[in-house]
């Protein structure tokens, strides 16, 4: 590298090339050369600038803040450099900012790109992904009823999530003295409300508005797994307003706000909090109690069990848990609201975490039914897919595959073993797989969260393992108790005022002709 002072043109294409410097640096290579520069320069002086300027170079490359023009001309102008130097000096700062100024414009458009279509990709988990999964396995005469529970909560949801869910969830509350008010751990302001403020928000904060809100849609969608075929759609309707915003809104701030409650008072008392990177607590395990809680409530279908509550159609079945399988990589990876390493990472853990379960509860069949089925693989998809949601993000990918093998064999159990002995109607088995899933892997999460792979440093906590695991059970009760009580308060009251299941001979005709007046098959004649 050539002398500032002797080649200053070249040292400014030099430190273009290097990218932003920080003030401290450039001041610091302004101060040596301001020490020793005079009108000629020795070859002693020139070796010694070289090797100066040479080592201030790994400073530079080091610091990202740009430099401001004004703290450098207040520098320049208490110098002895000439003005051919400062000159340079300046062009050289221009250049560097500039550099700076679009390297961070381009990684803000990457991250905001990848989040929008990480909601792409979620919303595609409802519609179409989990109206074709459970469409396919209820019986033909309630395809529609499902499918249309399916957008019903797509379109409810999102409105409530505009008008207010988004404002009781995310809104950051000003309050006296260093506490946050415990009811604003779990519920927030309306500052926020219809939105307000939202075009001063930065791009990946303003798509994280819609990005949360198809978590929030999928969620209650989940639950008509569990009451399929026998919940009216009028009482679902007011059902899903309640649950919404009396479980999923606070459980998300709860879970996910920094002011929320697993970060300030559970985490006074358990001494770290929870983790939960993209829902195990908040969507799992929360719609799989509500769903035990429904099941048990409502009671059997008639008729079951029997041959005759087999899927309709294992094929839309099959479509549906494929694209539940790629639209969890926007689910999972797009927590990340970055497109960096955490999720990369998180990708290659839900990925590997879903083939081992699938393959876990397809040879857990062969080997206890005789044969291997498609809607055993498919179960076992989903299962690996709830396994390391709350995980994908703080886990290795060896960590991720682990996971899913264990939650794999755990759903396999409680749905092929457990839910029989129980005589518990879940039909579609969202408790078995999403609420025990949800468990499973929330526990999981505490054992394998790493520090290497974006987990919390447990000893710059102050914390241990056990400590981590602990406050992680913590967390899935107080979650499975919310959640199981507000579901009974409200279907036991929404059932006084305007009923729920349908009389028999509704149930026998099905509720595509009841409620809806269609069929989703016709004859051809």
């Amino acid at each position: 590298m050539n002398c500032f002072l002797h080649h200053p043109m070249k040292c400014a294409d030099w430190l273009t090339k290097k990218g932003s410097g920080a003030i401290t640096a450039l001041l610091l290579l302004l101060l040596i050369v301001g020490l020793v520069a005079t009108p000629t320069i020795t070859t002693a002086q020139e070796a010694t600038l070289e090797s100066v300027t040479e080592a201030a170079a790994d400073v530079v490359e080091t610091v990202t803040e740009e430099v401001s023009e004004p703290a450098l001309a207040d520098v320049l102008s208490k110098s002895n450099l000439s003005p051919e130097v400062q000159a340079a000096l300046v062009q050289s700062l221009e250049a560097a900012n500039a550099g700076a100024s679009a390297a961070a414009s381009a990684t803000a458009n990457a991250n905001n790109s990848w989040v929008l279509i990480s909601s792409a990709l979620v919303l595609m988990m409802t519609i179409p992904g989990l109206m074709l999964f459970y469409g396919g396995l209820v019986r033909s005469k309630n395809v529609l009823s499902v499918m249309m529970q399916c957008f019903l909560s797509c379109a409810i949801v999102s409105v409530l999530w505009m008008i207010y869910g988004y404002s009781l969830t995310y809104s950051t509350v000003t309050f006296e003295g260093d506490k946050v008010p415990f009811l604003n751990q779990i519920f927030g302001d309306l500052s926020l409300f219809l939105l307000a403020g939202v075009e001063s928000m930065d791009p990946v904060s303003i798509t994280n508005v819609v990005f949360q809100a198809t978590f929030a849609i999928i969620t209650p969608a989940l639950i008509v797994g569990a009451f399929a075929e026998r919940f009216r759609f009028r009482a679902f309707v007011p059902f899903l307003i309640l649950w919404v915003t009396f479980v999923y809104i606070p459980l998300a701030r709860m879970v996910w706000s920094s002011q929320g409650f697993f970060k300030n008072t559970y985490k006074e008392i358990m001494g770290i909090d929870p983790l939960d990177f993209a829902g195990g607590n908040v969507v799992h395990i929360s719609s799989g109690v509500s769903a035990l809680v429904l099941a048990i409530y409502l009671g059997k279908r008639r008729g079951w069990p029997g041959n005759d509550f087999a899927p309709h159609n294992l094929v839309i079945a099959a479509i549906g848990a494929g694209l539940l399988w790629v639209g969890w990589f926007g689910f999972n990876a797009g927590s990340a609201l970055s497109s960096g390493n955490q999720a990369s990472l998180a990708f290659l853990a839900t990925h590997f975490s879903a083939a081992s379960a699938a393959l876990t509860w397809t040879f857990a069949e062969w080997i206890t039914r005789g044969k291997p089925s498609l809607l055993g693989m498919i179960s076992g998809v989903v299962a690996g897919l709830v396994g390391v949601t709350p995980a994908a993000g703080y886990i290795s990918p060896l960590a991720g595959l682990i996971i899913g093998i264990v939650t794999g064999l755990v759903c396999f159990t409680v749905v092929t073993y457990v839910k029989p002995a129980l005589k518990v109607d879940d039909s579609l088995d969202v408790f078995g797989i999403h609420g025990c899933g949800g468990m499973v892997g929330a526990t999981l999460t505490g054992v394998f969260a790493s520090a290497a792979f974006n987990g919390p440093d447990l000893a710059a906590h102050g914390a241990t393992r056990v400590a981590l695991i602990l406050s992680q059970v913590g967390s899935i009760i107080i979650t499975a108790l919310m959640a199981g009580i507000l579901t009974l308060v409200f279907v036991v009251i929404i059932d006084k005022v305007i009923g729920i299941r349908p009389n028999e001979e509704e149930e026998l005709v099905g509720l595509d002709l009841v409620d809806h007046g269609e069929m989703g098959y016709h004859k051809l004649s």
